[in-house]
């Protein structure tokens, strides 16, 4: 069964931070609850697993994810993923990722994906419009982690910013002797979930399933 998303996210973060994160894969995998990337084959290619817990049951799927095209000036991803588990399913995506700038608010930016995403085995029963429920569940938890990620990285200066500081940094320069500057200490990250909580995506689909019931009944 394949479903395709085309999805768009406004983010509260100016492109430049943003695209720090998507460019980063190691990063992005930080960002999506359960996933961990395990192993670097090489510049592009990563072993790699997502955690599925649902109640005290815990699914370990393990893949392969590598990056296709990587473009700076576009900042754009384009990524292929796939895995199974010890059950038999076995899921496939292609991703192309993009940041753009929000032209109300250069402050701001947009986070743009298109994939289309293929899956076998025992979630393929579920069809594709609980699939797309399911992925838009995740994708809401990955892009609050990828926005608080990116908020945490140091606010690039503005131009006006940066023609001050010079001009500031001459002053000084002529009036007293340099001393050195210190040190800024980086900022981290916010902690992210450790797997995807499955029960309250199994509980969302269980009403999305008995509220379609009972509109066809009405």
């Amino acid at each position: 069964m394949e479903v395709k998303l085309d999805k768009r996210y406004p983010l509260d973060v100016d492109p430049a931070r943003a695209w720090a994160i998507l460019g980063d894969l190691k990063a992005v995998a930080g960002c999506m609850p359960g996933a961990e990337l395990t192993e670097q084959l090489s510049d592009t290619s990563y072993k790699g697993g997502v955690k599925v817990k649902v109640g005290p049951a815990v699914a370990q799927f393990g893949g392969q994810v590598d990056v296709l095209d990587k473009d700076e000036a576009a900042r754009k991803m384009v990524l292929r993923g796939k895995g199974a588990d010890k059950g038999g399913t076995s899921a496939s995506m292609d991703l192309a990722a993009t940041i753009e700038a929000d032209p109300a608010n250069p402050a701001h930016s947009v986070l743009h994906g298109d994939a289309a995403v293929i899956v076998n085995g025992k979630f393929a029963q579920f069809g594709g419009r609980m699939m797309v429920q399911v992925s838009d569940m995740i994708l809401v938890q990955f892009v609050e982690n990828f926005r608080q990620a990116a908020l945490a990285l140091p606010a690039p200066p503005s131009s006006a910013e940066t023609a001050d500081t010079a001009t500031a940094s001459g002053a000084s320069a002529e009036a007293a002797p340099a001393e050195p500057l210190a040190a800024t200490a980086p900022r981290t990250a916010p902690p992210v979930a450790q797997e995807i909580n499955g029960l309250a995506i199994v509980w969302a689909l269980v009403k999305n399933w008995w509220l379609g019931l009972f509109g066809k009944k009405a």
